[in-house]
């Protein structure tokens, strides 16, 4: 019965369909998620003056952040690859991608009321969506995916032109100056890490690495792995519901 199941689920997702979701992979979805709370928590703190802290300029906070980006993208690479390596179910990849669409213009619409001279037009969720339809075309590579990605982020780090700097181009990256937002997340260099992410995507079907039963994780696992599950809705949810807290905080206890 149980090689049966087995059968069943590996044809299931060469065909594209719902199958057992990698419960390691939600788990350290839910790590990013944790430290993307904290990083937000501690910019809040800062936003309404609890403390001082230089987010745009300290290397400590632009490291952080550095790190949970990545971590996020290359994430979201692996989960690509394995939803789409295999077979593209077009019904559950345009929906999610219409989700994400929508989640996208919720975050524009919310930055412009809240950070009106910072408006958020090309951050992560905006580059999710145009890195997963871009994605599409590198699904079928292996290790060319490994040497492009790294070839893309040594190209977004190191070339800059004033050309770039133009509103138009913001989405590309390669500006010499920085835009004027909360979040920005250009197609180059972060490309790159989510063609690193579909690389190790592949690497986990190639070789079976990740089991993904939940039987044998422990509940802290269980834990994060449902945090990233529910990513998206986290994601969205979270900078209100800090925002909130703040202004009723300050209510009662204004800041010094």
């Amino acid at each position: 019965m149980a090689e049966s199941q087995a059968v069943l689920n590996k044809f299931a997702a060469m065909k594209g369909e719902p199958g057992e979701r990698y419960i390691h992979i939600d788990a350290a979805r839910g790590v990013a998620i944790v430290m993307m709370v904290v990083f937000h928590f501690t910019y809040d703190l800062n936003h309404f003056n609890f403390i001082k802290a230089d987010f745009n300029h300290d290397p400590f906070w632009l490291n952080f952040r550095t790190l949970i980006v990545t971590f996020f993208l290359c994430l979201a690479g692996i989960s690509l690859q394995l939803a789409t390596g295999r077979g593209l179910n077009y019904r559950r990849y345009l929906a999610r991608l219409m989700l994400l669409v929508a989640a996208a213009a919720i975050v524009t619409a919310g930055s412009y009321l809240v950070f009106r001279d910072s408006v958020i037009l090309f951050g992560v969720l905006h580059f999710i969506v145009v890195a997963s339809v871009i994605g599409l075309l590198f699904r079928h590579l292996y290790w060319a995916n490994l040497l492009l990605g790294v070839a893309l982020i040594i190209v977004g780090v190191q070339f800059q032109h004033e050309w770039f700097n133009a509103l138009a181009w913001h989405w590309i990256g390669l500006a010499s100056q920085r835009p004027a937002t909360v979040d920005y997340v250009p197609l180059l260099p972060w490309f790159g890490v989510i063609l690193i992410g579909m690389f190790l995507g592949r690497l986990v079907e190639a070789h079976q690495l990740l089991n993904t039963a939940s039987q044998g994780s422990g509940g802290f696992t269980r834990f994060l792995a449902l945090g990233g599950r529910h990513s998206l809705l986290i994601y969205l949810l979270h900078q209100p519901l800090l925002f909130g807290g703040f202004y009723l905080v300050i209510f009662f206890i204004p800041p010094n």
